[in-house]
């Protein structure tokens, strides 16, 4: 018999960044979060909050860069929608480069793209029952 951690939830995604401000408008007017009371730390950053989950921004100046090829393979963070169409119109208006990739044998279509400082998000719509459940 198996034994795992107690988990019930995930709550945040912690994200380092070099550009706080690009990056803080990012999330709340392209991914539609918003900002949430943070701690008094002795670092910059913001809590963004929306769709069940917390995203936090860490200043910091080990942060990637946004260079490259967008990777589909790499790690990201994946949020749900039931307008693909209007997410990859909502790109080209923010002239966000983005890639669209279909995983034909569960009916999945994606479109991955990249915050200011690099970090791969992918936005798709799922099947409502995931056949891998």
């Amino acid at each position: 018999m198996s034994h795992s951690l107690p988990i019930t939830a995930v709550n945040h995604v912690g994200r380092k960044t070099k550009r706080l401000e690009e990056s803080r408008k990012f999330y709340r007017e392209v991914l539609g979060f918003r900002e949430v009371s943070r701690p008094n730390f002795d670092f910059p950053g913001a809590w963004l909050y929306n769709y069940g989950i917390m995203i936090h921004l860490i200043q910091s100046p080990s942060a990637s860069d946004p260079e490259g090829e967008i990777d589909t393979r790499g790690d990201h963070l994946a949020l749900n929608t039931n307008d693909l169409e209007g997410v990859e119109e909502l790109l080209k208006q923010f002239g966000i480069p983005y890639r669209k990739n279909v995983v034909v044998d569960r009916n999945i279509s994606q479109i991955f793209f990249r915050d200011p400082d690099g970090h791969h998000i992918e936005i798709a719509t799922y099947p409502p029952t995931p056949a891998y459940v």
